[in-house]
């Protein structure tokens, strides 16, 4: 079992910065992925950004290319989501998620079937 907690989420204005941290606990050995999800209101989760946890590459998704970097720390077992440039249509529950399977395309890093252990969601608002 791999425990997920999220932290770093706040409010901020247009043009702002936050950065989101997931720290893992358990039987971190065994994940192979981890990403960020977001899920905005009445609206479906959206995978953002992925990480290979054992050589560090990453993947992201169109609407955040650019602006978020997604990065690990191994020996803190934390993976972090640095925002930039946010906008009002970044406002969501922000979720990490921690997956077992070493999957083969890197655009499999933001999608739900790559995880198996989600995080309970950190909240982030931004307004204009």
């Amino acid at each position: 079992q791999v425990q997920l907690v999220e932290s770093g989420g706040g409010s901020v204005q247009a043009g702002g910065s936050l950065r989101l941290s997931c720290a893992a606990s358990g039987y971190t050995y065994s994940t192979k992925s981890m990403g960020w999800f977001r899920q905005p209101p009445g609206k479906e989760r959206e995978g953002i950004a992925g990480i290979y946890t054992d050589i560090g590459s990453s993947y992201y998704a169109d609407s955040v290319k650019g602006r978020f970097t997604i990065s690990q720390d191994s020996a803190k077992n934390t993976i972090y989501l640095e925002m930039n440039s946010l906008k009002p249509e970044d406002t969501a529950m922000y979720y990490c998620a921690a997956g077992e399977a070493r999957v083969l395309f890197y655009r499999l890093l933001v999608r739900p079937e790559t995880y198996k252990y989600w995080g309970q969601g950190t909240q982030v608002t931004v307004s204009s």
